[in-house]
C-alpha cells in the first residue's frame, strides 16, 4: 500500500492533536522512475520525465507559497536504505519543513495554488510519509 495523500481520518486526527506551537514536518519521499501524470494529463510534459524531476517542478511552484505561509525548509537531503529498519525499504529524499502552526500548514495545503502544484507531487511520488513533529 502506498501513501501519497492524507485521508479524512488522518486529517481529523492531526487537527484533534491541537498543535498550536510550531511544527516540523518530517517528509520521506520515494520517487517514481518515470512521473505518472495520468491523473492530470494536461500538466504532463511533452516528453516523459523522472519522478525526481516532477518533484522539482512541484518544489519550484510551492516554495513561494510555503514562505508566504510562514513555513521554511530546514533540511533537504538524499535518503537511502535504513541503518536501522527494513532492509528492502528506501527513501529517495528526506525533508524537514517547519510551519508556524498546524493551522498555517492546513491553510497552506488548502491554497488552490498549492493544490494545483500538488499534481506534480502526485505524479512524482511512488510513496511517501509525512509525520508532524513538535518539540518535546
Amino acid at each position: 500500500m502506498t501513501h501519497i495523500a492524507p485521508t479524512e481520518s488522518s486529517a481529523a486526527a492531526l487537527i484533534a492533536r491541537g498543535m498550536d506551537s510550531p511544527a516540523t514536518m518530517l517528509n520521506l519521499l520515494k520517487f517514481r522512475d518515470i512521473a505518472d501524470y495520468s491523473h492530470a494529463p494536461d500538466l504532463a510534459p511533452a516528453r516523459p520525465i523522472s519522478g525526481a524531476a516532477a518533484y522539482g517542478i512541484y518544489e519550484a511552484a510551492i516554495a513561494p507559497l510555503l514562505k508566504a505561509s510562514g513555513g521554511e525548509v530546514l533540511f533537504a537531503g538524499e535518503g537511502g536504505a535504513w541503518f536501522i529498519g527494513p532492509e528492502a525499504e528506501r527513501w529517495d529524499r528526506v525533508l524537514l519543513v517547519r510551519q508556524t502552526s498546524i493551522a498555517s500548514f492546513l491553510a497552506f495545503a488548502q491554497d488552490s495554488r498549492a493544490q494545483a502544484a500538488g499534481h506534480h507531487r502526485t505524479a512524482a511520488l511512488e510513496d511517501s510519509r509525512l509525520l508532524p513533529l513538535t518539540a518535546a
